[in-house]
């Protein structure tokens, strides 16, 4: 018997970091967009965004992606700080508003996917996954807490070994 070695053609990917990285923890989601950036360097179908705090053009960009990833920092969780959380779709889904009042330099993932569902149409992604890693420390500090920065290496090596 003959198998035919058939390869699936790599689903067009968007991993999105928020947050402040001049917040202490805030910055975590950027901390693994800068992470990925040097494990996976430039790879046709995964394209990489520091959404900062203020990147709403951004969203234009996302067109043509089946996939996105959200990674964020969560506030107040009751967890221990570096706990990660990957919400379920029906969560994600439940998050998206249908007309978010939203200031540019304040823009939540929520909020961004809401914009995206509108501007995206019909070429909204099927697929996105959101991380959460627990904070508690947003007061001015370049730094990130060591917690906070291995919760960032745990989102970072489940997003490799997913793309490896």
């Amino acid at each position: 018997m003959i198998q035919a070695n058939i390869q699936k053609e790599p689903i067009q990917t968007a991993i999105l970091g928020f947050g402040n990285p001049v917040r202490a923890d805030d910055g975590v989601g950027i901390y693994v967009i800068n992470q990925l950036k040097q494990h996976l360097g430039d790879r046709e179908h995964i394209r990489i965004f520091d959404m900062g705090t203020s990147a709403f053009e951004v969203l234009f960009k996302l067109k043509g992606h089946q996939h996105i990833i959200l990674i964020d920092a969560v506030l107040n969780s009751g967890e221990e700080v570096g706990s990660v959380y990957k919400l379920p779709a029906e969560e994600v889904e439940a998050q998206i508003e249908p007309d978010p009042l939203v200031f540019l330099h304040s823009l939540k993932w929520n909020q961004a996917l809401s914009y995206a569902r509108k501007m995206l149409g019909e070429d909204y992604p099927e697929r996105i996954d959101v991380y959460l890693i627990a904070i508690e420390d947003t007061r001015f500090n370049l730094g990130m807490t060591e917690a906070a920065r291995k919760g960032g290496d745990k989102v970072v090596t489940l997003l490799l070994e997913s793309f490896t």
